[in-house]
C-alpha cells in the first residue's frame, strides 16, 4: 500500500550531518544523543556516519582520513564511492554550527518512516480479525509506544525544572566555571581526607555494594554538596526519575520524612521548610539526565554539550549494569570492560570525577564475613582495573539481627544504620575505611565522630 511511495528522507540533510562531523569531529557530540545510524536513509551516508559513531566511541579523532581508514577496516570504503563521497561531503559542508538541526531532520524522518512501518504492522494485526479485540489493541499500543519510546530519549534537566514539576509549577545559577583544576568535595571529610582532598580530575571511582544499602543515596549526597560548594554536576540516572531523585534530596536537606513528602502528609512546619530548600536546591547548577536506556557514546555527547554549554566538574553514573551497549557483545563480561574503558575516557577526556555505582554479585552474603572485597565487583574485572578508586558501603545489620548481635557482642549496641565506606582500592593513595551514619527516613548519610580507620584489603 506504500510501495508506490517514496518513504520521508532528506538526502541534504544527511550528507549535511556527516559533513560536519568530518570537518570538525567535536560536533558528533552534539547529534549522538539522539542521533543513531540506523536513523540515516541512504546508506552511504549511514555507513559513514556509523564509522564516525565507532571512532567517537574509541575516543579517536574523526577527520576524513580516520573515517576513510574505518570504513576500508569495515570493508565499507568501496561501498560508499571511496575517499571521493568523503570529499564530496566536506566540501558541501561549509561549516559544522547546524549539525543539531540537521541532525534533528534526520531523526524526524527516521520517525516517520518507523511509523509507516508500524501502520503496516498494525493493519496486519487488523486483518488477522483476533477475536480477542483487547488483545489486538493491546498488541497495536505496544508497537506504537515502542516508536514514541525509541525517540524520547530524554538530555539533562536542571533540578528546578523538577522540583517546580513536584510543586505543581511553583518557582540559573549563572556559573563561575573558574577553578576549574580543584578536587571536587564529598561533602565527608574523612573521606576527602583519604582521596587527597576531594575527588581528584580525570578519576574513574566505583561506588559498590548489594542492593538496597544506599549506594544511590550517597551519590546523591555527594551531588548535592559538590553543587553546593559551586562545582556543576550531571547526574545520569538509569533506575530512578529525576522526579524520585529530586524527592530524595528535597528529604535530606530539608530533614522531612521522604515518604510523608511523597505522598504530601507534612505539617505546616514542615511545609514552610520544604517550600525553603526548594528555592535553595533550584539554585544548584545540579543536572539530571533520567533517559532510562542509554549507552555511553549518548552520555558522552550530552556531557560533553553540558560542560560547553553550562560547565561540568563531576558526573554521576546510576548504574553501571544499566548502560546499554552499543555494539553487539554477548559476553557479559567484555560489555562491562567496554563501559568500564569507555567511563575512564570519560572522565580523562573532560577533565572531570566520574563517580560510577556498580552492583555487588552475592559472593559477600556467601562468606562468613560479609564485607565486600574487590573481586565481588559484578561480571567484570576491568571495573577493578580501570578504576581509580573502588569504594564499597558495608552494613552490619543487613546480615546480622539485634538477637544474633548481643550474642556474639554483649557490651557492644547494635549498630543500626551504621554504614562502614570501605576505600579497597586506591590508584594514588591510601585505602581505608570512613564510618557513616544512614538515616534511612532521610535517605541521608552523615558522618561519624570517628577517625579513619586504615586497614589492608584482599
Amino acid at each position: 500500500m506504500y510501495a508506490e511511495r517514496l518513504l520521508p528522507h532528506d538526502p541534504e540533510a544527511e550528507e549535511a550531518v556527516v559533513g560536519s562531523v568530518l570537518i570538525d569531529g567535536s560536533a558528533i557530540s552534539k547529534v549522538t544523543s539522539f542521533l543513531k545510524p540506523d536513523d540515516f536513509y541512504v546508506e552511504k551516508a549511514r555507513l559513514t556516519y556509523d564509522a564516525c559513531v565507532a571512532l567517537a566511541q574509541r575516543g579517536e579523532p574523526i577527520n576524513q582520513v580516520s573515517v576513510g581508514n574505518e570504513l576500508s577496516v569495515r570493508e565499507s570504503l568501496e561501498r560508499i564511492g571511496g575517499t571521493s563521497y568523503l570529499g564530496h561531503l566536506v566540501s558541501t559542508v561549509p561549516t559544522s554550527v547546524h549539525i543539531e538541526h540537521y541532525g534533528r531532520i534526520v531523526q524526524r524522518t527516521a520517525t516517520m518512516r518507523q511509523l509507516i512501518g508500524v501502520a503496516g504492522d498494525i493493519a496486519a494485526i487488523g486483518y488477522e480479525a483476533d477475536p480477542d479485540v483487547d488483545s489486538s489493541l493491546g498488541r497495536a499500543e505496544d508497537l506504537l509506544f515502542r516508536v514514541r519510546s525509541g525517540r524520547g530519549t530524554r538530555d539533562f534537566v536542571h533540578i528546578r525544572e523538577v522540583l517546580d514539576t513536584y510543586m505543581e509549577g511553583t518557582a540559573s545559577l549563572n556559573m563561575d566555571q573558574g577553578e576549574h583544576l580543584a578536587p571536587i568535595p564529598t561533602g565527608f571529610s574523612q573521606l576527602d581526607e583519604l582521596l587527597g582532598n576531594g575527588m581528584q580530575r580525570s578519576d574513574m571511582i566505583v561506588l559498590a555494594a548489594r542492593p538496597s544499602l544506599g549506594k544511590s543515596s550517597l551519590a546523591f549526597n555527594i551531588a548535592r554538596h559538590a553543587a553546593e560548594q559551586g562545582s556543576s554536576v550531571g547526574i545520569f540516572s538509569l533506575e530512578m526519575s529525576a522526579e524520585q531523585i529530586a524527592i530524595r534530596l528535597l528529604s535530606g536537606e530539608s530533614n522531612v520524612d521522604s515518604h510523608r513528602l511523597r505522598l504530601g502528609l507534612v505539617s505546616d512546619a514542615e511545609e514552610r521548610r520544604v517550600l525553603d530548600t526548594i528555592g535553595l536546591l533550584s539554585e544548584l547548577p545540579l543536572y539530571i539526565d533520567d533517559t532510562p536506556i542509554q549507552g555511553i557514546v549518548e552520555m558522552r555527547g550530552k556531557a560533553r554539550r553540558l560542560q560547553t554549554e553550562k560547565g561540568l566538574d563531576l558526573v554521576i553514573v546510576d548504574y553501571l549494569q544499566l548502560l546499554a551497549s552499543s555494539s553487539r557483545i554477548e559476553n557479559r563480561a567484555q560489555e562491562m570492560g567496554e563501559f568500564s574503558r569507555s567511563i575512564k575516557g570519560l572522565a580523562r577526556d573532560l577533565d572531570i570525577p566520574v563517580l560510577a555505582c556498580s552492583q555487588l554479585s552475592r559472593a559477600p552474603e556467601q562468606r562468613p564475613n560479609h564485607r565486600p572485597i574487590l573481586s565481588d565487583l559484578r561480571e567484570s574485572g576491568s571495573i577493578e582495573q580501570d578504576a581509580d578508586v573502588v569504594a564499597f558501603l558495608y552494613r552490619e545489620d543487613k546480615y546480622t539481627t539485634p538477637e544474633e548481635w548481643e550474642i556474639k557482642n554483649p557490651t557492644e549496641p547494635y549498630p543500626r544504620n551504621m554504614t562502614e565506606l570501605i576505600i579497597a582500592k586506591h590508584r594514588n593513595g591510601q585505602t581505608g575505611m570512613v564510618p557513616l551514619y544512614f538515616r534511612e527516613e532521610l535517605v541521608r548519610f552523615e558522618s561519624l565522630d570517628r577517625s579513619v580507620t586504615s586497614r589492608e584489603f584482599a
